[in-house]
């Protein structure tokens, strides 16, 4: 999504660069007395347009929400794709690969059948939240394993786990 937004960004931004060099070019020549950089055609539309009238209005106000939404997208926190190890080291580990891992250590509780974590970072803590298909009572040692792969990881400084074990269906 990042890619996205960088992309309506740049779109936007070349949009406005030429609408500005547009309106410098014409200033200039409307100074200069020379007709404007436009054809006349499109030069005479855009001169006897006014605020009141609708396709005016409706282009303003879809220029308006896209910049809304190119800002309000901008603003968002997007989950990282690399997690940092340490401070002023420089190592860092995909998010998705150390959710594998970790989604594997679960699963290796004997009671647990399916698992799914979800890593969050808050400054540099790590949050992993975990969903997993198991035995509700099997939580202790979710946790375990979770941290013990966690150290194997070096994980920097640990929020708190987060653990939603739901019991399988059983077959009728």
């Amino acid at each position: 999504m990042r890619t996205v937004n960088r992309v309506a960004t740049l779109l936007l931004a070349v949009a406005l660069l030429a609408g500005g060099v547009l309106v410098a070019a014409a200033g200039l020549l409307a100074a200069l007395d020379r007709p404007g950089p436009l054809p006349a055609g499109w030069s005479a539309t855009l001169t006897s347009v006014r605020w009141r009238d609708a396709p005016v209005r409706g282009i303003a106000a879809a220029a308006t929400l896209l910049g809304l939404l190119v800002l309000g997208a901008e603003l968002r926190r997007w989950r990282p794709v690399r997690l940092r190890l340490a401070d002023d080291d420089g190592w860092h580990l995909h998010r998705r690969s150390v959710e594998r891992r970790l989604a594997r250590a679960v699963r290796s509780v004997p009671s647990v059948r399916r698992a799914r974590v979800r890593v969050r970072r808050r400054g540099d803590a790590w949050r992993p939240r975990v969903t997993a298909t198991g035995d509700p009572a099997a939580r202790a040692d979710v946790e375990f394993a979770l941290r013990r792969e966690l150290d194997r990881l070096t994980a920097p400084r640990r929020g708190p786990i987060e653990v939603r074990l739901v019991p399988a269906r059983r077959a009728p």
